[in-house]
């Protein structure tokens, strides 16, 4: 039985009638036409739909969109502002950090939410002292904190040096 919610995304409020079992992931692409969060696994195991609520990143495949009521949900669509490329999605063609482009905007939403997380000084899997605010964004931390997102082309290099960038720290 379809129910009515309500959806804040990319900055505009959508009024959508869906059945309760709908994942956020269908519901923005099916539903509302954004289909730049990419079924890739539809098992939370690749990343491809990895979207940021409330500027925190996570799999939307995974996620109910009656849940996210009441949030601010933005997809790779949401991210440029007023016409300019976020500074990631700059960073990201500057060094060629694609080849298929598929996991692409999976890929830049995790960095961006990934970026924040470390600002907030959230320790990764790797951080020798998690008691410690983390003081640099070591390759190791990179590699740690993008873990679940997936390239089968094998761009990971060229994504380590965006997310530097894009950071102010380019090498």
């Amino acid at each position: 039985m379809a129910e009515p919610i309500s959806l804040h995304i990319n900055g505009a409020v959508h009024r959508l009638r869906i059945e309760p079992r709908v994942s956020l992931l269908d519901a923005l692409r099916e539903y509302l036409g954004l289909t730049g969060a990419k079924k890739g696994c539809n098992q939370g195991a690749c990343g491809a739909c990895t979207v940021l609520v409330n500027g925190e990143r996570i799999l939307s495949c995974l996620a109910l969109a009656v849940q996210f009521e009441g949030t601010e949900i933005t997809t790779i669509e949401g991210l440029p502002e007023n016409g300019t490329l976020h500074p990631m999605q700059a960073a990201f063609i500057e060094h060629d950090a694609f080849q298929c482009g598929y996991c692409t905007p999976g890929q830049i939403c995790s960095a961006v939410g990934m970026l924040q997380e470390f600002h907030k000084g959230a320790p990764s899997a790797v951080t020798n002292d998690v008691s410690a605010p983390v003081a640099e964004l070591s390759e190791e931390e990179i590699k740690e904190r993008m873990s679940g997102n997936l390239c089968r082309c094998g761009a990971y290099v060229g994504i380590r040096e965006a997310i530097r960038e894009a950071m102010g720290v380019a090498r």
